[in-house]
């Protein structure tokens, strides 16, 4: 039996066939030491990287501070100003730099808005007649649509549906007990008279029939005195306009007009505000009103059938409106309507002469205090006190030393190393870089340092209650000492921080900013861990493709061998059957003489 072996067949189970060597292990431990470098490599590469990321943090952990930094560099900061009032007729608020100081308001009227109330009954009535028996409920204008179901009078319930005509449901009025109803078309208007009190509705009521025909809310009359009795007259004309439809279907009682195709233009406070007749709703015009520059809100008022409009800002200010083309204002009463004044605020400050403003809110332009703005909340004295802003200067103090101890402690955790319990000393991913540890001492430095040159009770920020806790480069801030530094020497303080040469403040921005800089120390060893751990990759690659092609070539080789031991192994087998085999040595022979005779035969004839 023979095994034939080709380039194809080299997995491990048919190493050493032919050969019997197994030579899939001596090139797996050849794999395996060429392998060697590249284990060093890549754990050279992992520190690298993990140096790049702990710059990164740093980088980012110093930006946060500088961040801090920056605000406390700025002499403005610490003019920042509180505002508070002393009763609830007035709130306040203060700037940067508003004069310190303890103010009076005396707010003796407040600024209210102006509104135009258009003329009501602008729709179409119910009927041109006092016979209601072509009007059918559901068809009926009213400006509150009615609803089918049951409403009372004097205890008495009555059915309406949608289909009912509206001389239908008076006449069911008509029979109640002591009731007489009736459609006056000439106001547009239902009266009930009785010559007893008229109770209107019940807690079990399904429909609105009395809120719509306006009678919950109408003229009551008690005549009673002089033998007239009482009476219920709807509060205003019943008619009303369909806001939905379009202007030309609106029920108006005069109609909307625009050009020949139907557009149409008013203006209001001198803004032009387009409807179409065809295609605009009275609710579609309202709202493009709304969404004008007009400065004004208009509304429908349902119950009296009118539009008002309201302007968005307070005080004695008129509003202005006019039919460019078309008739919209004409038609729906608001031209024919009037104005409803607004007021101004009037106030005096520290008892100074009355002054006006058209807003509830008083500005500097106004109070003449700047920086203070004061909102009027009601009729009233108020003293507004401005203080210096002392709490949010603190906490931007708080701010800067978290932030600046974050930093330390990061470092700490990078530069230090640590000692098991079996005495093995591991350093940390910067354990001697002289780099990061020159930042953290420099940072010390910086903070614990006492510029020259400065005035006043404050020299450092041991000064401010803020000093090194003993133990490490990170500070603690004594919130008790800082509270009372920030309220006795606010500007020494300012100072400290702000000096545009020796302050604090301004000094660590300075280094900050070139530390942290594209052509700082962080930025530049980044970019030499990348530079690095790029080249140990590149040369990772290259090693692994020459064991790849070492590997292969070696795998051929013995291939080669395994098969050439096998064709070495078949013709020997060969050769053994055929000696062995005892009819071997007779053939040969006959073959020959049978040829030697043949030769004979030949060379006889």
């Amino acid at each position: 039996m023979s095994v034939a072996i080709s380039a194809s067949s080299t997995s491990p189970t048919l190493s050493g066939l032919a050969s019997g060597m197994d030579w899939t292990t001596i090139i797996n431990e050849m794999v395996a030491a060429e392998q060697a470098p590249e284990t060093q490599m890549k754990a050279q590469q992992t520190t690298l990287n993990n140096k790049g990321t702990a710059y990164t943090t740093i980088g980012t952990d110093l930006t946060t501070l500088q961040k801090d930094v920056t605000t406390l560099k700025n002499p403005s900061f610490f003019k920042s100003r509180t505002a508070s009032s002393s009763s609830s007729v007035a709130s306040a608020t203060a700037a940067t730099g508003t004069p310190l100081g303890t103010y009076s308001f005396d707010i003796s009227t407040l600024a209210t808005d102006a509104s135009w109330h258009g003329a009501s009954a602008a729709a179409n009535p119910l009927s041109s007649t006092d016979d209601l028996s072509n009007v059918t409920v559901a068809d009926a204008g009213f400006a509150t649509p009615v609803t089918a179901g049951t409403f009372t009078i004097n205890g008495q319930q009555i059915s309406i549906a949608s289909t009912d005509t509206l001389q239908s449901v008076i006449n069911q009025l008509n029979g109640v007990a002591g009731v007489t109803a009736a459609y006056d078309s000439s106001t547009d208007q239902i009266t009930l008279s009785s010559s007893s009190q008229i109770v209107l509705g019940n807690a079990n009521d399904t429909s609105n029939f009395l809120q719509a025909a306006q009678l919950y809310n109408g003229n009551e009359v008690n005549d009673t005195s002089t033998g007239g009795g009482y009476s219920i007259t709807s509060a205003s004309a019943l008619g009303g306009i369909n806001l939905d439809s379009t202007l030309s279907s609106s029920n108006l009682a005069t109609a909307i007009t625009g050009d020949s195709t139907g557009a149409g233009q008013f203006e209001i406070n001198g803004v032009a505000i387009n409807y179409n007749t065809s295609t605009d709703t009275i609710n579609s015009v309202l709202q493009a009103i709304n969404d004008s520059a007009a400065g004004v809100t208009a509304t429908f008022d349902a119950s009296n059938n009118q539009i008002q409009l309201t302007n968005k800002s307070t005080g004695n200010v008129g509003i202005t409106m006019q039919d460019v083309t078309g008739t919209f204002l004409a038609a729906t009463g608001l031209s024919g309507g009037h104005l409803v004044q607004g007021t101004d605020l009037e106030y005096t400050v520290n008892g100074s002469g009355t002054q006006t403003s058209h807003s509830n809110t008083i500005d500097a332009g106004t109070a003449g205090i700047t920086g203070l703005s004061v909102t009027a909340l009601g009729k009233g004295t108020a003293s507004i006190t401005v203080a210096s802003d002392t709490s949010s200067i603190a906490a931007a103090i708080q701010s800067f030393v978290t932030d600046y101890n974050a930093a330390q402690s990061y470092i700490s955790s990078q530069t230090a190393s640590t000692t098991d319990s079996a005495g093995t000393v591991t350093a940390g991913t910067l354990t001697g870089d002289i780099n990061v540890e020159g930042i953290a001492d420099q940072l010390r430095q910086l903070t614990d340092a006492a510029p020259s040159g400065l005035a006043g009770g404050v020299r450092s920020l041991n000064d401010l209650g803020v000093a090194s806790n003993g133990k490490d480069n990170t500070l603690a801030v004594d919130s008790t000492a800082l509270n009372s530094a920030l309220t006795a020497n606010l500007s020494a303080i300012q100072q400290l921080f702000t000096d545009p040469t020796n302050g604090l403040a301004t000094k660590l921005n300075s280094y900050l900013t070139n530390t942290t800089g594209s052509k700082g120390v962080l930025a530049t060893q980044e970019a030499s861990f990348t530079t690095q751990s790029t080249q140990i990759g590149t040369s990772i690659t290259n090693l692994q493709n020459q064991i790849t092609q070492n590997e292969t070539n070696l795998q051929n080789e013995f291939v080669s061998m395994e098969q050439a031991i096998s064709s070495i192994n078949t013709q020997k087998q060969y050769l053994t059957d055929f000696f062995n085999d005892p009819t071997s040595t007779s053939a040969a022979p006959t073959t020959a003489n049978t040829s030697s005779s043949s030769s004979s035969s030949t060379s006889t004839s």
